[in-house]
């Protein structure tokens, strides 16, 4: 005996029979259907059985793409973003009235055909031919449905939108197929489910409980009769039935909807008449797409995420599998972001700088130890609008940020002081430092052909900068000359291998070049969360953790991706790492960044200032967080000098002044409430000092600066309390010079 299904109708093998059955006539009213009726000559043909055998008998249904929240570290939501805005739901949490009504009016015979309703076909081809042309059609909601997963599986490429579209015999032969196939598979309640959660309602709104949350801000199982009734109205025509653009077709649409459900019996003609005697009452929501809906100022860091899944290989194995995933959407991504960090850092800009100034700044904050970035913010809001910006000055241009970065100033120097130290030079090294000195003769190279000078020369920020000066001191003042002597004397590719190691490289994610004043002042241009991350590594005693957003990611069925972990490599000694953390609390204490310092907590820190004062830095950590701030043009064409920013005049920017307190209060926020642990003191002398209070290396066995010998006349081991043991001043590293070098990044801070 013939297998009947629940839901009614023939098997598959009856439909296929009974298709075959109306073959010669299946040509004219497929045609009748899908074209207009003079397009149906000599297309019989190619309804033939074996055109019919030759469709593949599986079709593939494609997971359904849904919206993808993203998440804050402690689960608050920090936006939405889709490429198609649905939520999906089982039928139970669907309204037992749109239901009805979308049946209805899309397919009254639902429930009493199989996939295909030969009546209603036969219905719409005399409708047609006495109009001549397309009156009626005929597909159920089955075939409706594969019309939509056609449509789904083709995306946003616009050609196969077209071939899931277009109105062609073969194309309705292969619905009709599937359609079979979907009947057998699912059953009614199932494809009608399916089918509310697939189609376009307007709007943006994809599914059903999208719908109603646009067009009525409540779930879709609390619609009533005259919501549900205008929702199916809407799927013939999204545009023209659309409610909140022209609610008089809304309601004619709706009411013929009403009409229809009490012409099948599912609702008494009272109530159609009720219903139709009540104005539509829209509450709309508006779309909220993307990280442009991101709060407290996350929008940046919003789109990162983004980036890092795109450009991440664990999850897909090449960016156009990762861009198909990420557009299905349906994922909750669970983030590094930490609320309150990036609320402070938030409201730390949001009193510094203003989103009108000519200036900019960004901040990014990252654990040391873990490099989970916890704050990523900036004046300019992320968007489209005047003052508004969708590049993130806290990244490389790779994942979204400016061309270049932007040049770091003195906040290189702990990195020249790092290679230094693990080439064995004593943190009381001392050098000449001269207030303007050529720059040395040649600096070696990793490729081992030296660079040479053509002329270029350095100074310091002020005249009054004359050495001699130790490395604690020079840190302190930022000293420009002492460290070129350094570099000098040590060469660059200790310099370079030790930037490998922190991952320094410019904004544009290529090597730093080999040249002086790149390696010692800064002047090419670096990531504020580059920069952050390196600095972490002091932190963390020495080890460099790669800096990480996503903490975990689920699918819309509750299954957990795999997400890119943080690497972890030892750039340094702990005691170097310890070291640089001594020299740069001193720059808190009493050098350019004591207008940064916080006084609950150990902290360290350096500032940066470019020449002509187009950059300001400030980037500073405590054993538990890094952060870094720069101040700037993004197009590096404002020169900071008689600026107003923030509303307080500034005669001339340094690192110390608009950066460090931006720093001082995002930290201090950030860290409220956090616990605070102390850095590994490594005592560093202070240099002694002469009558005048400048500090001098202590006469050698020949009285001359940088004999260097300990109480037997005799070169020191570098340890111990004398500061000046083992105290070299390299040859030619004294001099003098009238011209400023070009592009020496001179006078950085």
């Amino acid at each position: 005996m013939p297998k009947k299904r629940s839901g009614g109708g023939l098997t598959g093998t009856q439909q296929a029979a009974k298709f075959v059955g109306v073959s010669v006539l299946a040509g004219a009213v497929l045609a009748g259907i899908a074209l207009p009726a003079a397009g149906a000559l000599g297309l019989a043909a190619k309804g033939t059985v074996q055109g019919f055998d030759e469709i593949p008998a599986n079709l593939k249904r494609p997971p359904l793409s849904q919206r993808t929240t993203i998440l804050d570290s402690q689960g608050g939501q920090i936006a939405t973003v889709y490429s198609r805005d649905r939520t999906v739901v089982d039928l139970k949490d669907i309204s037992p009235y749109m239901q009805k009504a979308i049946v209805a009016i899309e397919d009254s015979r639902f429930y009493e055909h199989g996939a295909i309703d030969l009546k209603g076909v036969l219905r719409a081809l005399n409708r047609n031919a006495q109009s001549g042309g397309v009156a009626q059609g005929a597909s159920t909601l089955t075939q409706q449905y594969v019309k939509n997963v056609f449509v789904e599986e083709a995306g946003d490429d616009p050609d196969k939108v077209a071939q899931a579209t277009q109105q062609t015999l073969g194309r309705k032969i292969q619905e009709l197929k599937y359609a079979i196939q979907v009947e057998e598979e699912l059953g009614k309640k199932k494809i009608l489910e399916n089918y509310l959660n697939i189609t376009f309602f307007g709007q943006q709104a994809y599914g059903i409980e999208a719908a109603s949350q646009r067009y009525f801000s409540k779930p879709a199982k609390n619609l009533n009769l005259e919501e549900a009734a205008m929702l199916a109205g809407i799927v013939q025509s999204p545009s023209r039935y659309d409610p909140v653009n022209d609610v008089q077709e809304a309601t004619k649409r709706r009411n013929v909807v009403l009409s229809r459900m009490a012409a099948v019996g599912d609702i008494s003609e009272a109530e159609a008449e009720r219903a139709k005697a009540t104005p539509i009452e829209l509450k709309v929501s508006k779309p909220k797409n993307g990280c442009i809906t991101a709060v407290d100022g996350a929008g940046f860091f919003c789109d990162y995420v983004r980036e890092v899944f795109l450009s991440d290989p664990v999850f897909g194995k090449d960016r156009e599998e990762r861009s198909k995933i990420w557009n299905r959407g349906g994922l909750t991504i669970r983030t590094t972001l930490d609320p309150q960090a990036q609320k402070s850092a938030q409201e730390s800009i949001k009193n510094h700088v203003y989103q009108t100034d000519k200036v900019a700044t960004a901040v990014t904050m990252v654990q040391p130890g873990t490099g989970k970035i916890v704050a990523m913010a900036q004046s300019r809001p992320y968007g489209f609008g005047k003052n508004e910006t969708q590049i993130n000055y806290s990244v490389n241009k790779g994942m979204g940020g400016s061309n270049y970065g932007f040049p770091t100033g003195s906040t290189f120097k702990p990195f020249v002081a790092a290679a230094a130290i693990e080439q064995g030079k004593p943190p009381t090294q001392v050098y000449p430092s001269p207030y303007q000195m050529p720059y040395p003769s040649s600096v070696s190279t990793c490729s081992g052909k030296p660079w040479v000078n053509q002329g270029d020369t350095v100074e310091n920020e002020n005249e009054s900068e004359v050495g001699p000066y130790a490395l604690k001191e020079a840190m302190a003042k930022s000293v420009n000359t002492y460290f070129v002597q350094m570099i000098g004397e040590i060469g660059m590719c200790p310099v370079v291998e030790m930037t490998n190691k922190l991952n320094v490289v410019m904004g544009n994610d290529e090597k730093l070049p080999e040249r002086p004043s790149s390696l010692t002042l800064g002047s090419n241009g670096i990531s504020p969360l580059n920069m952050a991350s390196a600095y972490a590594a002091f932190a963390n005693r020495g080890t460099y953790c790669t800096p990480t957003a996503i903490e975990s990611i689920k699918t819309a069925d509750g299954k957990s991706l795999e997400v890119p972990k943080t690497a972890c490599t030892k750039a340094m000694s702990e005691r170097t790492a310890d070291t640089i953390n001594s020299l740069l609390s001193g720059v808190i204490d009493s050098g350019t960044g004591e207008k940064a310092g916080l006084t609950s907590r150990d902290n360290a820190g350096k500032t940066g200032t470019t020449d002509a004062r187009k950059n300001a830095w400030f980037v500073g950590y405590t054993p538990n967080l890094s952060g870094a701030v720069w101040v700037g043009s993004p197009s590096q064409d404002v020169e900071m000098f008689s600026i107003r920013i923030g509303g307080r005049y500034h005669g001339a920017v340094f690192g110390g002044e608009v950066p460090g307190p931006i720093w001082r209060d995002a930290m201090t926020g950030a860290l409220d409430g956090r616990e605070a642990p102390r850095f590994v003191d490594v005592h560093i002398p202070d240099a002694p000092k002469d009558g005048k209070g400048k500090g001098k290396p202590k006469p050698g066995g020949d009285n001359k600066p940088g004999g260097g010998g300990g109480d037997d006349d005799k070169p020191g081991d570098g340890g111990g309390d004398n500061p000046w043991d083992n105290i070299t001043i390299p040859p030619d590293m004294i001099g003098g010079g009238n011209q400023r070098g070009q592009g020496n990044g001179g006078g950085w801070r």
